[in-house]
């Protein structure tokens, strides 16, 4: 019965609570002065920062991508197997890359690497890196893990040790995770939109161009790879042939001009003569159809390419991102405001809870 009475005398009333409330706002209007000095060293601060805050700028690329319509190659499918020419052994490399895929190559470690180790024109011809490591000052950052005196980013990445291997990697990671975008504006489109933000104007622009060339060259070159081979196949095969076909053509002819009025009676001396005639009939028609099979191979090779047209390029002026100064004022006042408020609640209940009952 005891603990039950004393339950219900902790209970608050709404009359009480609403006490409690005008005590509360009573006491912050005692502390205006306080709350006053707080909002305006926040506000000057925010404005400090809006000013001493660099700019970042973003390049942005847009392109199209269309990729290859397998299906335009079915009637020439039927054309084709009538003259014996298999078109499925000849197919483009389809399933193996899709479109989307694409936007994760931009994200790969390999292809942000590639283009940090690559020599831009724009920046005196030196690699993109060391513009960068310059820039944001990660020899002095990371000063104590690495020596960046010792490293040399023109160097091959296979002779590349593996310190210089993890800052790469660790400059791919900032890459990747703050300054990297690619993204579709609209799903149903084949509009791609990559966009690089950096504090360093030159260095967005020229590593968003480099990015974009590195790896829509990397994807063209795995898309069509298949097909490339099979073509360089038959062109070879075809070649060969040709080389065969013309060799038993230059024999045959020796043949001929060593015996110019053969004796129809001794049919043996034609017999090499005709063996040779029959080289040339079984040549011919392999090359007859080693030529149909590459004319086919060209088609689907040139099919299965796709279309990467750059849409827009980034520009000077780059997209400029800054702090207003008004954004500073209202941010830097409200949080320094909101930190006062909080550090005058603490100290009372401190005070009225704590330190009276350690009296």
């Amino acid at each position: 019965m005891a603990n039950q009475q004393h339950i219900i005398d902790d209970k608050i009333t709404f009359g009480e609570l609403v006490q409690r409330g005008r005590d509360w706002l009573k006491f912050f209007k005692s502390k205006g002065r306080f709350l006053l000095i707080a909002l305006a060293i926040g506000a000057g601060l925010g404005l400090l920062a809006s000013w001493l805050k660099k700019p970042k700028y973003t390049a942005e690329t847009t392109f199209v991508l269309e990729e290859s319509d397998s299906g335009g190659m079915g009637g020439l499918s039927g054309l084709a197997s009538l003259a014996g020419i298999n078109l499925g052994s000849l197919g483009s490399s389809s399933g193996l890359f899709q479109g989307d895929n694409i936007m994760e190559l931009y994200r790969s470690d390999h292809m942000l690497i590639k283009t940090l180790l690559t020599p831009a024109e724009d920046i005196d011809g030196q690699p993109l890196v060391e513009r960068y490591i310059r820039f944001h000052e990660l020899d002095h950052k990371w000063a104590d893990k690495v020596d960046f005196e010792q490293l040399d980013f023109t160097l091959d990445r296979e002779h590349f040790s593996v310190q210089q291997d993890s800052v790469m990697k660790a400059i791919a990671k900032i890459i990747r995770e703050k300054e990297l975008d690619v993204s579709k504006p609209d799903r149903k489109l084949s509009i791609i939109k990559v966009s690089q933000t950096s504090k360093d104007e030159l260095f967005a622009k020229a590593y968003n161009e480099e990015l974009v060339k590195n790896v829509n060259e990397f994807y063209f070159e795995t898309k069509t790879k298949k097909t490339a081979e099979n073509v360089a196949i038959l062109q070879h095969q075809a070649d060969s042939l040709r080389g065969v076909l013309d060799e038993n053509l230059l024999t045959l002819a020796g043949l001929q001009d060593d015996r110019p009025n053969p004796n129809p009676l001794m049919q043996r001396a034609t017999v090499e003569e005709k063996s040779k005639q029959v080289d040339i009939q079984v040549a011919s028609s392999a090359y007859s159809e080693i030529v149909k099979n590459l004319e086919v191979a060209k088609i689907n090779h040139r099919n299965s390419s796709p279309l990467i047209q750059i849409i827009d390029k980034p520009r000077f002026p780059l997209l400029e991102t800054k702090l207003k100064w008004y954004m500073g004022l209202f941010l830097g006042g409200a949080i320094v405001f909101f930190l006062a408020v909080v550090y005058i609640y603490a100290s009372r209940l401190y005070q009225t809870n704590i330190k009276n009952t350690e009296v």
